[in-house]
Formats: structure tokens, C-alpha cells, sequence
């Protein structure tokens, strides 16, 4: 009788905390603040890598000042440009790919209520996970690309005016 009642109250609490889980996850700002978490872990891992870059624009900027400036600038930028993209589209991955498992297994539902047969089914599965795929993958190239552009430009401007603020003797880039 005790068992009973333990694994009756056992129950209850792995009920409500599968309730509670269920709402939290179809908020969407639950879906924005595990976007932002993982952004944040990933910006956090390759900080190392971020501070290597800047710190050899310095180096290349103390080296030759005046010669060619720009050139560190935009080697400089585009690196920065290229991780912070490829950090947005490892970030929206994470969250892509629950959404993209509950769209299909929606779609896989829905035609199985409408009386498809379990051959057709599996095939309509096989198109129909290429096809979702291939979209995501478009999409968060297409927004990869955009974030790496925002950041290269943005960075180069400020590398630029960083190095302008320089030669006046204001400090170097430091992180």
C-alpha cells in the first residue's frame, strides 16, 4: 500500500513538472532566452579566439602604421565578420531544430489522419525531411551571411576609427 501511494505521488510530481516544462516551452520568449543561452556559451568559447584576432590587428597596426593601415582593418574585420556568423547560425540551429522536428512531425500526423498509407508514409517522410532540411539550411546560410557582413562592416569601421583615435595617443583594442 505504501508503493502505491509513493509511486502515485511519483507520478503527480512527474506530471505537473511535465506540465510546467510543456508551457515554459511553447512560450516564445523561453525560445528566445535558449537562443540568447546559447549564443552566449558560444560567444563565451571563442572568446580566445576573438581576443588572438585583435590582438594581432594591434601587432599589425604597431608594426607598420602608416603603410597600409587598411589592409589589417579588413583581414582584421572579416575574421570577426566570419565567426560572429557562423556563432548566429550555430545559435539558430539550436533553436531550428526543435521547431523543424515538431513541423514534421505534424505534417507526418496530419497525413496519417488523412488516411495515407504506412509505404506512401515513408516516403512522403523521406521527401518531406529533405525538403525541410534543404529550407533550414538555406535560411540560416542566408542569415549566417547576413551577420557576418553586419559584423565585418561594423568592425572595420570601428578598427578604422580605433586606429585614427591611435595615432592621436588614445590606448589600442583591448578586450
Amino acid at each position: 500500500m505504501a508503493d502505491n501511494q509513493e509511486q502515485t505521488n511519483h507520478q503527480s510530481t512527474s506530471s505537473t513538472s511535465y506540465l510546467i516544462l510543456l508551457s515554459l516551452m511553447s512560450k516564445r520568449r523561453t525560445w528566445v532566452l535558449l537562443f540568447l543561452f546559447v549564443y552566449t556559451i558560444l560567444l563565451s568559447s571563442s572568446w580566445n579566439l576573438l581576443r588572438s584576432i585583435l590582438s594581432w590587428y594591434n601587432s599589425a597596426v604597431a608594426t607598420a602604421p602608416s603603410s597600409s593601415s587598411g589592409w589589417p582593418a579588413i583581414y582584421a574585420s572579416v575574421a570577426l565578420g566570419v565567426i560572429f556568423g557562423l556563432l548566429s547560425m550555430a545559435a539558430a540551429l539550436a533553436v531550428a531544430i526543435p521547431a523543424t522536428l515538431v513541423t514534421w512531425i505534424s505534417v507526418l500526423v496530419l497525413l496519417t489522419f488523412f488516411g495515407k498509407p504506412r509505404k506512401s508514409l515513408v516516403v512522403e517522410g523521406k521527401k518531406l525531411t529533405s525538403e525541410i532540411s534543404r529550407t533550414v539550411g538555406k535560411i540560416l546560410i542566408k542569415e549566417g551571411n547576413f551577420v557576418a557582413a553586419v559584423c565585418a562592416v561594423l568592425g572595420y569601421f570601428l578598427l578604422v576609427r580605433n586606429n585614427n583615435n591611435n595615432n592621436n595617443g588614445d590606448k589600442k583594442i583591448e578586450i
